[in-house]
């Protein structure tokens, strides 16, 4: 017993004994580390300045995160939540620091100069519909939180996100995706100089049904016609045209009951008949002139967009004969211009701010 005693207590002085020349270390040779690039953004530097409340997501941040939806881009946006209902043909649903935004009506967004927000909306006032966006054409998102930018002006009471597409690709884009659900996406898009400028297009076809027990039948099209005309100086004009078209059928929500009385499954459906269709055609003309203090920015649009959207919350509620669904019918022309102008900043190592901010729109 003694022995075992005292042969257990010298092999544990051995280990105190041996371990720190093990843990010393026994030199090996220098080992090669792959090289690691930081990169910072003058505009996200600019955008960010001395608050939390701003910052830029730049190109190479959209190209590292997977997407299921257009709309997802905006969770770049810290705080920001985006979600969806009644089908991938309809707006999404916003939520950020927490506050319902519903469909946009209070987060201002703008894409190429354009703001996507619609006033007076049939279905939601701010109506904020992003699925005519081609994730791959995206520059950057500006972001904006808080009530604290005038210059955003109206549906900004929570923020503002402005989004723009590249002027130019390194290189053309051909991809064909597939997935479950029958998810099928092409995506054809390329640049080259044409003249003294440079023509960019994008053309993107989408058709998925979902996991829905009723097919989601989803049939997207969309393309993107851009081009950019230097005039010396870091000064340019833009022009750019864009075109979308999409269709689909919505489950959208059912009762509770009917699912636990076995009625239908989780991914059931009540109305077969509920769904949509959308189109939004859009041609803008943008200009910028860079200055010592920023940028002086101006830009025209017009944007014809049309929703028609079939509903059906009670079902047989109120008309047992001819059930409870309703239209909500859209079809507008929005015509609209802006002008930014910048400041200095006041006071060291703030972000200019806009002089003048200026803008108009109507909607006929």
């Amino acid at each position: 017993m003694r022995a075992s005693v005292f042969a257990t207590l010298l092999a544990h002085a051995s280990l105190v004994v041996i371990h720190p020349a093990i843990a010393g270390g026994l030199q090996q040779g220098d080992a090669q580390l792959q090289a690691v690039t930081v990169r910072g953004s003058q505009e996200e530097a600019v955008a960010t300045g001395e608050a939390a409340s701003q910052g830029y997501v730049t190109r190479e941040q959209l190209e590292n995160r997977p997407l299921l939806r257009p709309g997802e881009l905006l969770e770049t946006v810290p705080g920001l939540i985006v979600t969806q209902h009644s089908g991938d043909g309809k707006a999404n649903q916003y939520f950020l620091r927490g506050f319902n935004l519903d469909h946009g009506t209070d987060l201002a967004t703008t894409i190429a100069g354009m703001p996507v927000n619609m006033r007076t909306h049939a279905h939601g006032q701010g109506y904020t519909d992003l699925n005519f966006v081609i994730p791959e054409l995206v520059n950057g998102i500006a972001y904006k939180k808080g009530t604290y930018f005038a210059e955003e002006g109206d549906f900004s009471a929570a923020g503002a996100v402005r989004m723009d597409y590249v002027s130019s690709l390194p290189q053309g884009i051909a991809q064909v995706e597939l997935g479950q659900y029958s998810y099928r996406r092409a995506l054809l898009a390329d640049s080259f100089q044409a003249g003294p400028g440079t023509l960019l297009y994008g053309f993107e076809w989408l058709g998925e049904n979902g996991p829905w027990v009723l097919p989601e039948g989803v049939h997207k099209l969309n393309g993107v016609l851009r081009y950019t005309l230097p005039l010396g100086g870091g000064e340019r004009l833009g022009i750019t045209a864009m075109a979308y078209k999409n269709a689909w059928n919505a489950t959208d929500q059912v009762p509770q009951r009917a699912i636990d009385q076995g009625l239908i499954s989780r991914f059931g459906y009540i109305d077969p008949t509920d769904g949509g269709a959308s189109s939004r055609y859009s041609l803008s003309a943008d200009w910028l002139r860079p200055l010592q203090d920023g940028h002086l920015k101006a830009n025209a649009y017009v944007v014809k967009s049309r929703l028609q959207l079939f509903s059906n919350f009670t079902y047989a509620l109120n008309n047992s004969e001819r059930g409870d669904q309703f239209e909500q019918f859209e079809n507008r022309v929005t015509t609209g211009a802006m002008h930014r102008a910048p400041g200095s900043a006041s006071w060291p190592g703030a972000t200019p701010r806009p002089r003048s901010a200026r803008s108009c729109a109507m909607t006929g």
